[in-house]
């Protein structure tokens, strides 16, 4: 798929290094660097993938998700806000409506190093079907060796939120996190409260866990691509660490029967208690990404 995005034709060249595309139903903001390539949709403000000069793919991106209007997107970075999860509204989306929207390029930036990419989303009477608040939400971007990624809510409202960020791993058998802290709660058995012994989580089988004392740098081991990969977080309350496993992977029309071997999902989240924007002070959310290692 992301092979696909980068041999689309340009319908228009924003700068030297970054075009505006169309796949499917959805526009696509292409970053083709020296030091970085990129893709984000205008839909959610999504980022689909990144790859700094010499490295391999970071992000996961499903080859069977749809790029169509309002559809949720399988991989990348899905923005969930303003509520994460199921909504107490079984008729709402699952993890917000920020990711099923479409949003404005707001202003872009690039210099030597890479590309700064702003995008903005404003309530409007289609965001009033889901939640009654008026709001303006920006998603910066900043894509170079490292892929910094910030939320930034303004309004006076509660929610919780999250960069639901799928990484590509060569193998999950072989994958490790660490630096997710003791405390966790399980969502595969329904909310039950656990520990991890050493703060190592690995991914025999569908795994779904919100951990709560979480330290402020995660780091994925990937074995079989024999790389590591940090996740920094900011402003955050807890870590998500997510693997559908073999079943639950099987039963999703948007990913492959086996998709779930090939990534794990470590986000960044404030989940265990809502943030608080006012008037003076926006919510923010925030991660930085960065190939660590390489052996």
């Amino acid at each position: 798929m992301i092979t696909k995005i980068f041999a689309l034709p340009v319908i228009e060249q924003i700068t030297p290094v970054i075009s505006r595309r169309q796949l499917d139903e959805l526009e696509v903001i292409v970053v083709d660097h020296p030091q970085v390539r990129a893709s984000l949709t205008l839909q959610g403000a999504h980022l689909l993938s990144w790859k700094p000069a010499g490295e391999d793919e970071v992000l996961w991106l499903s080859n069977n998700t749809p790029f169509k209007d309002g559809k949720a997107l399988r991989g990348g970075v899905p923005v969930c806000w303003p509520w994460f999860g199921p909504a107490e509204d079984k008729d709402l989306p699952a993890h917000g409506f920020a990711r099923n929207l479409p949003w404005t390029l707001s202003a872009h930036d690039e210099d030597a190093n890479g590309v700064s990419l702003t995008f903005e989303l404003k309530s409007s009477d289609e965001s009033r079907k889901f939640w009654p608040h008026d709001f303006t939400l920006y998603a910066r971007y900043k894509l170079g060796e490292t892929c910094e990624m910030e939320l930034e809510a303004h309004g006076e409202f509660e929610c919780t939120s999250a960069l639901h960020t799928y990484f590509n791993v060569g193998d999950i058998a072989d994958v490790k996190v660490s630096g997710l802290g003791k405390a966790y709660i399980d969502k595969v058995l329904g909310g039950e409260k656990g520990e991890l012994a050493d703060g190592v989580q690995t991914f025999p089988d569908r795994t779904d866990r919100v951990y709560l004392a979480a330290e402020e740098r995660s780091v994925i081991h990937d074995a079989n691509l024999k790389r590591t990969i940090d996740v920094l977080h900011q402003h955050h309350s807890n870590v998500v660490g997510w693997n559908p496993g073999p079943a639950l992977s099987v039963s999703m029309a948007d990913m492959p029967d086996d998709g779930y071997k090939t990534f794990v999902c470590v986000e960044t989240a404030c989940v265990s208690a809502p943030q608080k924007a006012s008037t003076d002070k926006p919510a923010r959310l925030a991660a930085t990404l960065r190939v660590a290692k390489k052996n």
